[in-house]
């Protein structure tokens, strides 16, 4: 049996019921079996793919807090920090229902590559709770972020691990958390990032992710001679992701048709409001369907049986950036069937394996979201080198550097694609670019 199916084998024997997980490590080690099996017998005798999918610490912790009706609540917290190689841990922290060890890790794992891409000097980590922000109210937020933060402080630093938001981890929640860090310790540092601005925070750290998403897709799409001006795209997902990189989108001179929440789908044949999108979702925090009731030209879809309807929709480039696995092999075929050519990864993980490869198959350019939505942790590592020298920049300044980082992340990708004679596989050239710099500092510092 090779080196990478023995890790695979054994990554799903020690760790069971954690789906994602295996998943993450599968896609990943089966698009670097070309550089492994390069270097096998090196490698195994270092146990490097071992200690590349073992964490180097998990933190699990209880997090009670006391709801507006006196009543204890008790929520599962969770810290993966899993590669320290080439810099402090750094990743989110996601509050749903849904998080789970498996799935932090998943995340976690996935943010080594991602991080790596970036060319920053940041490890990978991940963490968050399955504590649900929504209708809470701001004081039982507040309760929980800092019985959150209360027990995982001990494990952070602006040089050990820097946490940053992500799913129902917004402005309100890292503030909340930053307070009670500053509190415990008596430190004003930059230990949390996508802080307000008025304490540290970076501008673009809002826009980042959803910018440096188009800022990459449109570069994949000029050096294949195409434009995204006059395309037609369709976005899933209607968070901060979302939001920013439809309003990108739009200002590069393309037409994003659709977006979604937890509950339904608009279709808007006229383009996305941007304006009137960010008003029902970061100011009202409302559903969808008050953006259809003013929206003349909107149509409001609800989901049914599981289905992802923004899929159904004729474009050109196709941008998930909702959640993990929420674009599967139907909807590839559907996708290709309509006449899509672009697609790259918001979220994390949001296309299958076997959607990703019907793209591939069928000469769809193809982006991961370790490599396309780079642009959010980049930003956060920028906020991270404004706080260590007590400086902050424009936004134009902030905005610039991620441009460039983004473009960066393509040629990168694309070129090692192209060493490996993969011309055109974004996915291994993602994970070979990734893997190398984390080996190189891996085997550099010996066995640790």
């Amino acid at each position: 049996m090779s080196y990478v199916d023995e890790v695979i084998e054994s990554v799903v024997a020690k760790n069971p019921a954690e789906p994602e997980f295996h998943q993450a490590v599968k896609e990943v080690l089966e698009s670097l079996r070309v550089v492994i099996e390069a270097n096998e017998e090196k490698y195994r005798k270092d146990a490097l793919l071992e200690r590349l999918v073992t964490p180097e610490r998990q933190i699990l912790f209880r997090v009670p807090w006391v709801d507006d009706k006196g009543q204890v609540q008790v929520n599962n917290g969770f810290r993966v920090q899993f590669n320290s190689a080439i810099g402090p841990y750094k990743g989110g922290l996601r509050l749903h229902p849904s998080v789970n060890l498996g799935i932090i890790k998943f995340l976690g794992f996935e943010q080594i590559f991602k991080n790596s891409l970036t060319g920053l000097p940041i490890g990978g980590g991940k963490g968050g709770s399955d504590f649900d922000p929504k209708g809470k109210s701001d004081r039982e937020i507040m309760a929980f972020c800092q019985s959150f933060i209360t027990e995982l402080y001990k494990y952070i630093g602006a040089d050990t691990d820097v946490p940053a938001g992500d799913i129902g981890t917004g402005a309100r929640e890292i503030g909340y958390m930053y307070g009670q860090y500053k509190r415990l310790t008596g430190l004003y540092e930059g230990v949390l990032t996508g802080k307000g601005l008025s304490y540290g925070g970076s501008l673009a750290r809002t826009e980042a992710t959803g910018y440096g998403l188009l800022y990459l897709t449109e570069e994949m799409l000029k050096c294949n001679g195409k434009d995204i001006a006059g395309k037609t795209v369709a976005v899933s997902g209607a968070g901060n992701v979302a939001i920013y990189a439809i309003q990108k989108a739009e200002q590069l001179g393309a037409k994003v048709v659709t977006c979604s929440d937890s509950t339904g789908w608009i279709y808007d044949p006229e383009g996305i409001d941007v304006a009137l999108l960010q008003e029902v979702k970061e100011v009202k925090r409302a559903r969808l369907t008050e953006y259809a009731a003013a929206r003349p030209s909107a149509q409001y879809h609800e989901k049914k049986n599981g289905e992802h309807g923004v899929w159904t929709v004729k474009c050109d480039v196709a941008l998930p950036c909702a959640t993990q696995n929420e674009l599967d092999l139907e909807d590839a075929k559907q996708l290709v069937a309509n006449g899509v050519f672009a697609v790259a990864e918001g979220a994390n993980m949001p296309t299958t394996m076997e959607a990703t490869e019907y793209f591939q198959k069928n000469g769809v350019l193809f982006c991961p979201g370790k490599a396309s939505n780079a642009g959010g942790v980049a930003t956060s590592a920028l906020e991270m080198t404004q706080n260590s020298e007590r400086l902050s920049w424009t936004f134009d300044e902030v905005n610039e550097k991620l441009e460039q980082i983004m473009i960066n992340i393509y040629h990168n990708i694309d070129d090692a694609a192209k060493r490996y004679g993969m011309e055109g596989n974004y996915v291994a050239g993602a994970n070979i670019a990734g893997f190398e710099k984390v080996a190189n500092a891996m085997l550099a510092q010996g066995v640790c």
